[in-house]
């Protein structure tokens, strides 16, 4: 079965769990009280939009390791949302042409990246899979390719986090939808707003 197969698949697929907001993927958590809207929205712009103290990654790079994570961990909702962040940022950035990059971190391929952002991502996905799993080795790996130690907080803060929401959308089979091209006008206004700002349309995809 392909990706776009299982995608397709997904999106016949009915919650199981019962009580859950009319809202696709992650939305479906957020909006079961205010303060989980205010909570989980806060920690995506603290890990992924916000200054963080010594980092040298950027925000299209952060949406990147957030991909990498979803796609390792199977949640097509977070998966494809972030990997349209990610590139809504390099088109606001002026580098649209990395888009295929992005694509390719779907598949698994970090084929097009530099050194350092393909280290970090290796992180991230080892912390996703198995955080015990990461090795000195790793960390230094990256430190070597020029990663900051902020950085590879960041690549280990993110890889936690989005842990986390892959298994509250998943675990409640949250829907989501057919295609990557749902996801189109929330990136922007993320790209533009971030992700405490909520969406202004009920149904809306992303955060």
């Amino acid at each position: 079965m392909t990706r776009d197969d299982e995608r397709r698949q997904r999106a016949t697929e009915e919650p199981i769990v019962g009580g859950l907001p009319d809202a696709p993927g992650i939305l479906a958590a957020i909006r079961l009280t205010p303060g989980l809207g205010v909570h989980l929205r806060g920690l995506a712009d603290e890990l992924l939009v916000s200054d963080f103290p010594g980092a040298t990654i950027g925000r299209a790079e952060r949406e990147m390791l957030a991909t990498a994570v979803s796609a390792a961990n199977d949640c097509f909702f977070c998966m494809d949302s972030h990997a349209a962040h990610a590139i809504a940022v390099l088109k606001r950035s002026g580098a649209a042409e990395l888009a295929p990059v992005v694509d390719g971190i779907k598949e698994g391929s970090f084929d097009g990246l530099d050194a350092r952002v393909r280290a970090l991502l290796h992180i991230a996905r080892v912390v996703g899979r198995d955080a015990r799993a990461l090795t000195a080795a790793d960390v230094q790996a990256a430190r070597e390719a020029g990663a900051s130690d902020a950085d590879v907080q960041l690549a280990v803060l993110i890889a936690a986090a989005f842990s986390m929401y892959n298994r509250m959308v998943d675990g409640f089979r949250a829907r989501t939808p057919a295609s990557p091209d749902a996801y189109h006008d929330r990136a922007a206004e993320i790209a533009e707003h971030g992700y405490s700002q909520p969406s202004p349309t009920p149904a809306a995809s992303g955060r």
